[in-house]
C-alpha cells in the first residue's frame, strides 16, 4: 500500500468515526457492538474498506433523524441483523472451513496412496 493510500484511508476512517460519535448514545452503543461482532465473525472484505460500516452509519443516521429507537432500526436480535447483512459474504469462518476440508482431503489422499 502506498503512503497516499494509507493517508486517504486514515482520513476516511476518521470521518467515519466522527459520524459514529455524532449519533445518539444508544445508536453508538449498538454500532460498537455490531462492529465488534463483524470483526470477530467476518466478512473478509470488511478489512478492505468501510462500505458495510458506512452503510450501517447511513441507516442509523436516518433512523435517528426519524426519531426511532435504535432497536426499531436493527430489530431486537442485533446479531441476526448482522448475520443478515453478511449472509452473501465470505467470512473468516468460511475460509477456515475450507482450509480444514482441504487438509482433511490431503491427509486422506496421502493415506490412500500409502495403503495401495
Amino acid at each position: 500500500m502506498r503512503i497516499r493510500e494509507m493517508i486517504e484511508g486514515r482520513k476516511e476512517w476518521r470521518a467515519h468515526v466522527a459520524r459514529v460519535k455524532a449519533l445518539p448514545r444508544d445508536y453508538q452503543i449498538v454500532y460498537k457492538e455490531i462492529q465488534k461482532y463483524l470483526f470477530k465473525v467476518g466478512p473478509v472484505q470488511l478489512t478492505e474498506g468501510t462500505e458495510l460500516l458506512s452503510g450501517i452509519v447511513d441507516l442509523f443516521e436516518e433512523g435517528a433523524a426519524m426519531g426511532k429507537d435504535v432497536l426499531e432500526v436493527t430489530g431486537r436480535d442485533v446479531a441476526a441483523f448482522c448475520d443478515d447483512l453478511i449472509k452473501d459474504s465470505k467470512t473468516y469462518a468460511d475460509l477456515y472451513q475450507e482450509s480444514v476440508n482441504q487438509e482433511v482431503h490431503k491427509a486422506i489422499q496421502k493415506v490412500s496412496k500409502k495403503t495401495k
